[in-house]
């Protein structure tokens, strides 16, 4: 049997396709199970256990590579495709795809094509995992989409031997973890309020600021701003598995609601979750075993703005991030609050 999972949307929207992995691999173990995926995001699946084959989709010649790539689907002659996506032109590469069984959201504008459609729904607490597994409910001998514990299967990514050795050094005295930044404005909690943060965090614990280089300027501001000398910038020098596993075992990993939170989930490492413009209700919240929601406590009624957040606060205010006060986040042994 040959199954494709269909994700070329952000490295978060991938991390949360990841369950499927799982669910689609214990239900047919002998499958042989392929994804495609945005060109570089592959670093999130070197020696994943599960995948035969990792499809890459070059966006910087978007067109071209897509011509490409429905080729090769094509060649492959899957037995099943499982299109994660909403947009029309993943719904094109599965309704033409010549598999025997497509299955995907009926928001695609191709869905009509496929063999299943399945409604999504945003919000009604349900987890973004949750709408994705239900594409393949059906699909499951039982209808499984639960872990042996009976709890909803969770994000799992598998870091290497090598990407362990790599940030070992990393893990000599206690750590926390903060991943700053954003790629929307209005999900980004500001650069003074986590350098407010870092102040209140015990003195002897070690810092150190994930991200990519584009993030360098901020982290350097951050740095600065806490006046804090225990901090390392390891932006841009952490590959994604690298950075899992780092966070692992970091006494707290801060993020925004953004990639990194997800990769905390993937490694069920304990994570503080900033919500400035969006909400969890929307369904992508954390699934680490130990998580923690920090938003306003302000009554606003322009949040949440957006579903991805904004470029900058429609009202110039930005009340939904500069209420939130460093005191909200769970305390770790030896850390002073102020509320």
């Amino acid at each position: 049997m040959k199954i494709l999972v269909i994700q070329t949307a952000s490295i978060g929207d991938v991390i949360l396709a990841t369950p499927l992995l799982e669910s689609l691999h214990h239900a047919y173990p002998s499958a042989e199970i392929d994804i495609l995926i945005k060109k570089g995001f592959e670093g999130l699946f070197r020696e994943h256990p599960f995948l035969n084959d990792i499809m890459l989709w070059d966006k910087t010649r978007k067109y071209r590579d897509y011509l490409r790539i429905a080729a090769k689907i094509r060649r492959k002659k899957y037995d099943l495709i499982i299109n994660v996506q909403r947009f029309a032109l993943t719904g094109l590469l599965t309704a033409f795809s010549g598999a025997l069984t497509t299955v995907g959201f009926s928001k695609n504008p191709f869905s009509f094509l496929f063999t299943k459609r399945i409604r999504h729904h945003i919000g009604q607490g349900i987890h973004e995992v949750e709408r994705n597994n239900s594409l393949i409910m059906q699909l499951m001998p039982s209808g499984e989409r639960f872990d042996e514990s009976g709890s909803l299967l969770k994000p799992k990514l598998y870091p290497s031997p090598s990407d362990e050795a790599v940030v070992l050094p990393f893990k000599t005295a206690s750590y926390v973890t903060i991943a700053p930044a954003s790629l929307w404005f209005t999900k980004q909690y500001p650069a003074n309020k986590w350098a407010e943060l870092i102040q209140t965090l015990p003195s002897e614990i070690q810092i150190y600021l994930l991200g990519s280089s584009a993030d360098l300027k901020l982290c350097e501001a951050i740095r600065m701003g806490s006046g804090r000398e225990n901090i390392e910038i390891l932006a841009g020098g952490l590959s994604f598995l690298e950075s899992a596993a780092l966070m692992r075992d970091a006494q707290m990993n801060y993020t925004n609601d953004s990639a990194p939170m997800h990769l905390a989930s993937a490694v069920n490492a304990p994570v503080s979750v900033v919500y400035c413009s969006t909400v969890p209700g929307f369904g992508f919240g954390p699934l680490s075993d130990k998580h923690w929601i920090v938003q306003s406590r302000k009554e606003l009624k322009c949040r949440p703005c957006g579903l991805h957040g904004r470029k900058e606060c429609p009202l110039q205010h930005f009340e939904c991030a500069v209420t939130i006060s460093p005191g909200q986040f769970p305390s770790l042994p030896g850390q002073t609050q102020e509320n």
